[in-house]
């Protein structure tokens, strides 16, 4: 005798599982295109917002800082042995 409680019951969690995991990546891509959206205003706004300032600056400086340790390392001399 088949038992069709089981195959149901297999077919509602794979359905499911798909259904949840489908809607939580709906949910994770509206957010996401909301920071995207809300970052790109904030990038043309005249004047830009002082968080947006900071932030730039941050990036800035951690790529100068960067830049700095990989031309030491290749072997270029130092700006203050230079002086």
């Amino acid at each position: 005798m088949p038992n069709g409680f089981g195959l149901a019951t297999l077919l509602g969690l794979i359905f499911g599982f798909l259904w949840g995991i489908g809607c939580s990546l709906a949910v994770m891509y509206s957010i996401y295109l909301g920071g995207y959206r809300k970052a790109i205003k904030e990038s043309v706004a005249n004047p830009p917002p002082s968080r947006y300032v900071k932030a730039l600056e941050k990036v800035q400086s951690k790529r100068a800082k960067k830049a700095a340790h990989e031309m030491q390392a290749a072997g270029a001399p130092d700006v203050k042995s230079l002086r």
